[in-house]
């Protein structure tokens, strides 16, 4: 007997008879823009939704908790951008041991047949599904003829000479390499956190810092970066962000501090989105704070050359 739990506990009837895409979609690259408007496509020539089905956690987060890698987004910032790419609506699936016991027969009947009732199906060559990844896209083909669903896989995009992946976004951002990450997603990299209270060093040598704390998605490598910070959705200031410790004054914990260019407020407290454009220099142990300082304003006036470029 098929498991009959279900894998939405709400579907809004706006989000069934149309296409469908599954996927973890974490970052939202290149790769992943192309599969939505593939989907955009498809849902156009059947007459209902384009949904994208992602899952929160991930899978891997349940299957392989030692090993699983940091995520690129949070949910909601990656159904802002899956929304972005084209997407109707974004259905999001609540990972458990439950619907990973699933096979890939009843997982097709249960969500694509039942609770979307998908009139139409896209996806990547690399798509599994069900138990132990049991499904390919050979079984989802077959699967879609049988039920007369339109199916279309779509083939991977490069970049170079690479494919587009999330692992190939994730190593170039630890690489610090935060420009080349950003030509290959939809957005500049973003990271969310809340301000705690630091030592207020910065302040002291002219060059306050917000302190950015419990970021639960991917941290760029070490350096110094010209970035973007927004509040709440909206754009709050320029920014010069320091990822790693302070050698200079002989503090060796990692932090996320970040310097905002022309703002004057207290952000003790507040959830900011720091939003990342380009790599400056790595993190220096310098022989005295007027060096430091000095380094300091040549940072601005390169981030803000640089940022000026990008507007």
């Amino acid at each position: 007997m098929m498991n009959r739990r279900r894998i939405v506990d709400l579907v809004d009837d706006r989000c069934m008879g149309g296409a469908i895409s599954i996927g973890n979609f974490d970052g939202v690259h290149q790769g992943h823009a192309a599969l939505i408007s593939r989907l955009k496509v498809m849902a156009d020539q059947i007459g209902g939704p384009a949904v994208a089905v992602t899952f929160e956690p991930s899978p891997a987060a349940i299957l392989r908790p030692d090993g699983v890698p940091p995520q690129l987004t949070t949910i909601a910032r990656r159904m802002e951008l899956l929304r972005s790419c084209g997407a109707d609506h974004v259905v999001v699936c609540k990972t458990d041991q439950q619907l990973l016991n699933q096979t890939a027969e009843e997982f097709f009947k249960n969500l694509v047949m039942e609770e979307l009732a998908a009139r139409g199906v896209v996806e990547g060559p690399n798509f599994y599904f069900g138990k132990r990844r049991a499904g390919d896209t050979q079984l989802l083909r077959q699967l879609c003829r049988e039920n007369g669903i339109a199916i279309e896989i779509v083939s991977p995009q490069s970049a170079g000479e690479s494919l587009i992946s999330s692992t190939r976004v994730r190593d170039l951002l630890s690489a610090g390499n935060v420009a080349e990450a950003n030509r290959l997603l939809t957005s500049p990299y973003m990271i969310s956190g809340k301000i705690i209270r630091g030592s207020a060093r910065g302040r002291q040598i002219g060059f306050p810092t917000a302190n950015l704390d419990s970021v639960k998605t991917l941290v760029p490598g070490v350096g110094v970066y010209a970035c973007r910070v927004w509040r709440d959705g909206d754009f709050l200031a320029d920014a010069a962000a320091n990822i790693g410790p302070n050698p200079t004054f002989g503090e060796n914990a990692s932090k996320i501090e970040v310097h905002l260019l022309d703002f004057d407020g207290d952000l003790y407290g507040c959830d900011l989105e720091v939003e990342f454009h380009s790599r400056i220099r790595g993190v220096v142990c310098f022989d005295s704070a007027k060096d430091l300082t000095d380094q300091l304003t040549a940072d601005i006036t390169k981030i803000r050359l640089q940022l000026r470029g990008n507007d």
